[in-house]
C-alpha cells in the first residue's frame, strides 16, 4: 500500500487526487495533508482519511484544529509544508499554486520521495536545481499536467528511441481566434470560463492568456530533457489528445482521453500500475469524432512566446518571467490591470532584469522576491 503525501489538497486537483485513492483504498493510504485557507474543507478532508500529519497556513487554524484532532500532528506556514515534505510517504503530490511549490519539492527530493508534480513553477523556475536533485537522490519525477502525462506514457517503452518533437497540445483557451484589439475587452469573468476543462483561477487565467502552455514547454524541456525549440505546440480545441512525441522516422505516437485530471492523477500514484475508470471511457463517436489542430497565433497571445523567450536566455530569467507572471495575474483577477497588460508588463520586467547564470535554489528564491516587489511597482 502507498503511503500519499497531499500539498494542496483542498485545491482542484488534491481533491480529484482524493477521490482516486477514496475509489481504491486498498491501494492507497493518505500520510500528509495540506490546505491554504479553505479549513473547513481541510476539516473534513481530514476527518475522512485520517492523516498523521496536517498543516494549514495561519497559526490560529492550526490551533483550533489540534483542539479538534487531538491525535493528529498540525502544523502550520512554510515550516509546516516542508514538514509535510519531508514526512514519511512513498510519494509526495505536489498540486500546490505558484513558487510556494519549489522548496518542498526540492526537500522531498532530498528525503528521497518520489514526486507526483502538479506544480509548474517548481521546474520553471528552479528546473536545474531541481533534476539535478532527481538525478543524485534516485527518485521518480511524475508528472500530473495531462500534457505532461500524455508524453511519460508515450515514451514508456520508447526511451532509448530518438525522438524528433515533442507535440505539446493546447485547448486555445476562450479566446482562440481573437484578435489583440479584442483581448483588450477580456474581463476577469470571461478569462474564467475554460471551455473543456474546470481549474484554479490562476492556472485558468494561464490558459487564457495561453502563458500556461509557455510554461508547459519549460516544464517538457526539464521532465524530457529536449530542447525548447523541440516542442511543438498543437492547438486542439477538443481536448482529447493530450500531447506526444514524434520520432525521426516521422512515426507519431499520442495519448487519447477524455479531459479529466483523474487520469493523469492516477497515472503518476499507481505507477507502473493502472486502475479503472470506465465511466471515463472516450467515445470514439461523441466527444472523440472530430479532432482538430491548428498553429497558435505567438503574435496574439504573447505570453506563451514570452516564456520561451526566458527559456533560450536561461540563467534567471524563467524565475522573473514566472514570478512578474503571478503577480499580474492576481492584478488581473482584483481588476487592477487590463489583460494584455499581463504580457505587456512581463515583457517589461525581463528587459530590466541583469540575469543569473546558474542560479542556486536561495538565488531562486531571492530573485523571485526583488521581482514581485517590482512588477507591483508597475501596476
Amino acid at each position: 500500500m502507498k503511503r500519499i503525501a497531499i500539498l494542496g489538497s483542498t485545491g482542484s486537483i488534491g481533491t480529484q487526487a482524493l477521490d482516486v485513492i477514496s475509489r481504491n483504498p486498498e491501494r492507497f493510504t493518505v500520510s500528509a495533508l495540506t490546505c491554504g485557507r479553505n479549513v473547513s474543507l481541510f476539516r473534513e478532508q481530514i476527518r475522512r482519511f485520517k492523516p498523521e500529519l496536517a498543516v494549514c497556513q495561519l497559526q490560529e487554524d492550526a490551533e483550533k484544529l489540534s483542539w479538534e484532532f487531538p491525535g493528529i500532528r498540525i502544523l502550520f506556514g512554510e515550516a509546516g509544508l516542508i514538514a509535510a515534505a519531508e514526512s514519511d510517504c512513498d510519494i509526495l503530490l505536489n498540486s500546490l499554486m505558484g513558487m510556494r511549490g519549489l522548496a518542498p519539492t526540492y526537500h522531498a527530493i532530498m528525503a528521497g520521495h518520489d514526486i507526483a508534480l502538479a506544480n509548474k513553477e517548481t521546474l520553471v523556475a528552479g528546473g536545474s536545481v531541481i533534476m539535478d536533485a532527481v538525478e543524485k537522490k534516485g527518485v521518480k519525477m511524475l508528472p500530473v499536467d495531462s500534457e505532461h502525462s500524455a508524453i511519460f506514457q508515450c515514451l514508456e517503452g520508447n526511451r532509448d528511441k530518438k525522438i524528433r518533437k515533442i507535440l505539446l497540445t493546447a485547448s486555445g483557451g476562450p479566446f482562440r481566434g481573437w484578435s489583440y484589439e479584442q483581448l483588450k475587452t477580456v474581463t476577469p469573468e470571461m478569462a474564467l470560463r475554460h471551455p473543456n476543462w474546470s481549474m484554479g483561477q490562476k492556472i485558468t487565467i494561464d490558459s487564457a492568456t495561453m502563458m500556461n502552455k509557455g510554461l508547459e514547454m519549460i516544464e517538457a524541456k526539464w521532465l524530457f530533457h529536449v530542447d525548447i525549440d523541440d516542442i511543438q505546440v498543437l492547438v486542439h480545441p477538443q481536448s482529447v489528445v493530450h500531447s506526444g512525441i514524434e520520432f525521426t522516422d516521422s512515426s507519431v505516437l499520442t495519448q487519447l482521453g477524455v479531459p479529466d485530471m483523474r487520469i493523469p492523477i492516477s497515472v503518476a500514484l499507481a505507477y507502473p500500475d493502472r486502475l479503472e475508470f470506465p465511466e471515463l471511457a472516450l467515445d470514439f463517436f461523441g466527444k472523440g469524432k472530430e479532432l482538430t489542430f491548428e498553429e497558435p497565433d505567438r503574435k496574439v497571445f504573447r505570453c506563451m512566446e514570452l516564456a520561451v523567450s526566458a527559456s533560450r536566455q536561461g540563467g534567471s530569467y524563467p524565475v522573473v518571467m514566472n514570478a512578474a507572471n503571478e503577480v499580474l495575474v492576481q492584478a488581473f483577477l482584483d481588476k487592477k490591470i487590463g489583460f494584455t497588460e499581463i504580457g505587456e508588463k512581463i515583457e517589461q520586467v525581463m528587459e530590466e532584469h541583469d540575469s543569473v547564470s546558474d542560479p542556486s535554489l536561495e538565488e531562486i528564491i531571492a530573485i523571485d522576491k526583488e521581482t514581485r516587489e517590482r512588477t507591483r511597482e508597475l501596476i
